[in-house]
């Protein structure tokens, strides 16, 4: 599932990107060597303060495995102020409705692990995916993708190959890095789609989400002996009555130890 996240609801999901940037942390300095600026595990830079849309995919316990940023050009973005490399002196494209996507990282080491029910491929579709569908719905008619070679094969790969490039390939870290044109169609959303297999609704929704993580939140708060005596009567349940009824009780006791902890603070 694909978490939007702006201006409007950024103070509703911090968790969400504090974890997202403790994966560009690992994906860009520690895998890729670029030269971002990391401070406590967590990469970010100056165009993080400047309210960009973040495209977060979730896996079904809500754990931050992929993401991307997006970034108007009419303002400040990483190809005009960054990598002005990459445009040999060309004008840069400065357009409403033309945006920057940049950051677009999958967690591969959570999606690699046994207990995964998800694949890198699948995440990475979906990701890209919602980047054309969430453009296509906000009138966004061209996203440049500041992207290194590997991810640009990626693309063709998928069926969502880019429709040009902007200046040339540059050196940056360990990697390269270009700038891609793909237009936002309904054909190129459904390309990818088709080729993913992707059906159905792939947005999150955002009360659900935030449900959740405060669930998950309050059942951190729990001492460990309570978690633990929740847990075994979960594993305990011989019927679906006895199943939901230990889930209550959990809930129940995950909510009173958020409550205390929401008085003494």
């Amino acid at each position: 599932m694909i978490l939007v996240i702006d201006a409007l609801n950024r103070d509703r999901f911090q968790s969400v990107i504090d974890d997202m940037f403790q994966l560009r942390a690992r994906v860009f300095k520690d895998r890729m060597g670029w030269d971002v600026s990391v401070e406590d595990g967590r990469e970010s830079d100056l165009f993080d303060n400047l309210d960009p849309v973040y495209l977060v995919a979730l896996n079904d316990e809500y754990d931050v495995i992929g993401c991307n940023r997006m970034l108007q050009t009419t303002g400040p973005h990483m190809l005009t102020d960054v990598f002005q490399d990459i445009l040999c002196g060309e004008p840069s494209l400065r357009s409403a409705t033309i945006w920057e996507n940049t950051r677009f990282c999958i967690d591969t080491e959570r999606l690699k692990h046994p207990d995964s029910t998800r694949s890198v491929s699948s995440t990475a579709c979906e990701l890209m995916a919602g980047i054309a569908e969430y453009a296509y719905d906000s009138g966004i008619t061209d996203v440049i993708s500041v992207v290194d070679p590997a991810m640009d094969r990626i693309l063709k790969r998928c069926d969502n190959a880019p429709y040009g490039y902007l200046g040339k390939t540059v050196q940056m870290g360990k990697t390269k890095a270009l700038a891609a044109l793909s237009d936002i169609t309904e054909e190129r959303i459904a390309r990818i789609r088709n080729f993913a297999g992707i059906t159905g609704n792939i947005f999150a929704d955002e009360d659900e989400v935030a449900e959740a993580l405060a669930a998950r939140t309050a059942e951190e708060m729990m001492s460990p002996d309570l978690r633990d005596y929740c847990d075994e009567q979960i594993a305990a349940a011989t019927t679906e009555h006895e199943k939901r009824a230990a889930l209550a009780l959990r809930a129940a006791l995950a909510q009173t130890s958020r409550s205390r902890s929401d008085i003494r603070a």
